[in-house]
């Protein structure tokens, strides 16, 4: 889990091209969730330290604002390599803003299994022999 959430957040910081496998996305969305509650339970607990509950409470919320907004471009990247593994633009996210519909039809899409084979948006990320046929070709520009 942790390989996968430091090669979106370190090797793919800024990446919304290629695709992501399921596996990817998912260990990406635990990981980050995981580290987010801790930053509120230790914000919470260090605020609680030095003050009244409210003021762990903002800490916590703070922390938790930090991270956040530091995670923001690799969670779209993440976001977007998804929607291309599924043979969908990255700007498809936006149908999640689509009340009661969206959400569903976006976790449907996150759920699905990738187009097997190369799409538009580069090579099958499960497939680790289509590098390997690739040795010794010659592109014709």
């Amino acid at each position: 889990m942790i390989e996968w959430y430091k090669k979106v957040v370190f090797e793919n910081y800024a990446n919304f091209k290629g695709r992501a496998r399921r596996s990817e996305y998912w260990y990406f969305a635990l990981a980050n969730g995981l580290i987010s509650i801790a930053l509120m339970i230790l914000g919470g607990a260090v605020g609680g330290l030095f003050g009244d509950g409210v003021t762990g409470v903002m800490v916590g919320y703070a922390l938790f604002l930090l991270y956040t907004l530091a995670t923001l471009i690799p969670t779209l990247g993440v976001v977007a390599r998804r929607l291309h593994d599924v043979n969908k633009s990255g700007w498809f996210y936006f149908v999640s803003f689509i009340p009661l519909v969206g959400p569903i039809w976006i976790l449907i899409l996150f759920c699905t299994e990738g187009d097997a084979g190369s799409n538009q948006y580069g090579p099958d990320p499960k497939n680790e022999t289509d590098q390997i046929s690739e040795i010794g070709s010659v592109e014709v520009q």
